[in-house]
C-alpha cells in the first residue's frame, strides 16, 4: 500500500488559504465549546465571561503569531514537534508532540460521548442517558470522520466545508437573533460595555479563574499548521489562516456570551450546564431554537473530530518519519496520500477506550476529567511553541518595532500566559484529571529515551534560525517527496 516513512510523503498543494480558515474554525469548535464550558465560565466569573475571552485571545493571538512565523521557515507536518525540538531541545520538542498526540487522543473520547448523547437527544431525551447506546453513537460518529481524514485532504476540507457551514450559518443566525433582542432591551440584564473590562472580576483570583477556563476555548486552530505539507503557499496560509479562524470564533464566542448574560437567569445558566446553547436557542426563537442549537453543537463536534484525527495523525507522521515512533507510522497510502498507518493505529487506541469508558462512569463524569486533562497538554505545547519563536527569530527582534514586538514581546507573552494556566491548573483540577495529564505525559518518555538510544537523527538536529533559514530556504519545498527538517537544513548539531 505504501513506501516505508523515507519515501513517500503527503500530497502537496491540496488545500487553498479557504479551506485552511475553514479548518481552523472547526478545529476551535465554536459550538461545542460554548456548550461544553459557557456554564462553568459564567460559574466562576459571572457577567465577566466576555473579558475573560478577551484577555485570554491577547496571548493567545502572541501564540498564533509564534506558529506563523515558525511555519515560515519550517514547513512541517510536526508543527511544534519540530519547531520546539530545534530550537529549544529534542527532548522538548518530542514531549511537545507527545502532549498533542495525548490531548487530541482523550478529545476523541470525551468529543465522542457528548456527539453520541446529543445525537441521541434530538430524537429522544431519554435515550441520551443510555452511556452504551450514546458510546455506541458517539463511535459511529468518530469511525465516520475515522473514514474522511484517511480518504484525503481534499475529501477533508470538502466534508469540513459542509459540516462547519451548516454549523455557521446556524450560529450566524441565532447571533443576529441575539443582537437584535438585546438592542430591544430584552432580556433579564441589560448590555454593559464594562463586561468587557476589568471591573466584574473578583480580583486577580478571579481573573486567574476566568481566563484559566476561557483558555479551553481555543484550542485547535493549530490543525492549519500540521496540515502545511499538504497546503499550497503553506509559509504564509497556514499561519494568515490561523489568525483569520480565530479571529472568527472570537467574535462568535464573545457574541454568545454577551447574550448569556442578557437573556439567561443565573439560575437557568447553573441548571442548564451543557445544555446552556439550547436554551439560549429556546430564548431567542421558540420552538424550534433548542434542536437548531442542539444540532449545531453536534455539527461542530463532528467538525472537531475531524480536524483533531488531522492533528494527531499528522503529528504521528512526522514522528514515524523522523523515527522518534515506530517508523511504520511514516507511511503514505499509494491512492490517498494520508498516513494510512498513523489513521487506523489512532482508530484502534480510540476504540479501545470507547469500550473502557463504559466502565468509568456517566458521560459527564468521563467527559469532565479528560478534559481537564487536555488543558494540561495544551498550554504546554503552546508555551513552548511560543518560546520557540522568540528563540528562532532572536537576531532580528531588533530590526523594527514589527519585528520586536509581533516576534518577540507578543509570543513571548503568550508563553508566559500558557505556562501560567498550566501551572495554575495544577493546583486548580482534581486529583484525577492531575493524574490523567502528568501521567500521560511522563508515559512519553519511554519511547522518547528508547528512539534516542537507537540514534534517532532527530536528535541531533540543525538548530532552527531565523536568519540563517532565510538565506538557505530551510524547510520543505511543497514536493510530493519529504525529507526531515533537520536533514535539509545542514549539518547536525549536538545539544
Amino acid at each position: 500500500m505504501s513506501s516505508s516513512s523515507g519515501g513517500r510523503g503527503l500530497q502537496p498543494n491540496v488545500l487553498s488559504t479557504f479551506d485552511t480558515v475553514v479548518m481552523a474554525v472547526a478545529g476551535s469548535a465554536p459550538a461545542y465549546s460554548l456548550a461544553a464550558t459557557t456554564s462553568v465560565l459564567v460559574g466562576a466569573v459571572g457577567l465577566a465571561s466576555p473579558a475573560a475571552l478577551l484577555y485570554c485571545a491577547i496571548p493567545m493571538l502572541g501564540i498564533v503569531l509564534a506558529f506563523g512565523r515558525l511555519g515560515r521557515i519550517d514547513v512541517n507536518a510536526g508543527a511544534a514537534y519540530s519547531w520546539v525540538g530545534r530550537t529549544l531541545h529534542p527532548f522538548l520538542g518530542f514531549i511537545s508532540g507527545w502532549a498533542l498526540v495525548v490531548a487530541a487522543t482523550l478529545f476523541m473520547v470525551a468529543g465522542s460521548l457528548p456527539a453520541g448523547q446529543m445525537t441521541l437527544g434530538l430524537f429522544d431525551p431519554a435515550l441520551a442517558r443510555n452511556t452504551a447506546l450514546a458510546t455506541a453513537t458517539g463511535a459511529g460518529w468518530f469511525l465516520l470522520m475515522l473514514g474522511v481524514v484517511l480518504g484525503g485532504a481534499r475529501l477533508s476540507a470538502k466534508a469540513q466545508l459542509v459540516i462547519s457551514g451548516v454549523e455557521l450559518v446556524i450560529l450566524g443566525g441565532f447571533s443576529i437573533g441575539a443582537l437584535v433582542q438585546v438592542g430591544e432591551g430584552g432580556g433579564f440584564v441589560p448590555f454593559d460595555w464594562g463586561w468587557l473590562g476589568f471591573g466584574h472580576f473578583d480580583g486577580v483570583s478571579g481573573f486567574a479563574a476566568g481566563t484559566l477556563i476561557a483558555a479551553f476555548y481555543y484550542w485547535g486552530w493549530d490543525v492549519t499548521s500540521n496540515l502545511s505539507e499538504e497546503t499550497r503557499d503553506s509559509r504564509r496560509t497556514a499561519g494568515l489562516a490561523a489568525l483569520v479562524g480565530v479571529g472568527i470564533v472570537f467574535a462568535l464566542f464573545v457574541a454568545f456570551t454577551v447574550a448569556v448574560n442578557v437573556l439567561l437567569t443565573s439560575g437557568e445558566i447553573e441548571a442548564g450546564q451543557s445544555n446552556v446553547l439550547a436554551l439560549l436557542g429556546e430564548r431567542i426563537w421558540p420552538g424550534v431554537g433548542g434542536r437548531l442549537m442542539v444540532l449545531a453543537v453536534v455539527l461542530s463536534t463532528i467538525a472537531t473530530l475531524e480536524t483533531t484525527l488531522i492533528q494527531v495523525t499528522r503529528s504521528l507522521f512526522a514522528m514515524g518519519r523522523d523515527r522518534t515512533m515506530p517508523g511504520g507510522l511514516g507511511a503514505v497510502h499509494r491512492r490517498w496520500n494520508t498516513p494510512w498507518v498513523a489513521i487506523v493505529v489512532v482508530g484502534a487506541v480510540a476504540m479501545l477506550l470507547f469500550v473502557a469508558s463504559n466502565a468509568l462512569g456517566s458521560v459527564q463524569d468521563i467527559m469532565s476529567d479528560a478534559l481537564a486533562a487536555i488543558g494540561l497538554q495544551t498550554t504546554l505545547y503552546y508555551g513552548l511553541a511560543g518560546l520557540a519563536a522568540v528563540v528562532a527569530y532572536r537576531r532580528t527582534l531588533t530590526e523594527s518595532v514589527s519585528s520586536f514586538l509581533l516576534g518577540g514581546a507578543w509570543p513571548l507573552l503568550g508563553s508566559v500566559f500558557m505556562f501560567c494556566v498550566f501551572g495554575a491548573s495544577l493546583t486548580r483540577l482534581s486529583g484525577a484529571a492531575v493524574a490523567i495529564g502528568i501521567g500521560s505525559l511522563l508515559a512519553g518518555l519511554v519511547p522518547m529515551l528508547w528512539y534516542w538510544r537507537r540514534g534517532s537523527a532527530y536528535y541531533r538536529p540543525a538548530r532552527l534560525d531565523a536568519t540563517r533559514s532565510f538565506e538557505v530556504g530551510t524547510g520543505f519545498p511543497n514536493s510530493r517527496t519529504k525529507a526531515p527538517s533537520y536533514v535539509q537544513a545542514g549539518h547536525p548539531t549536538d545539544f
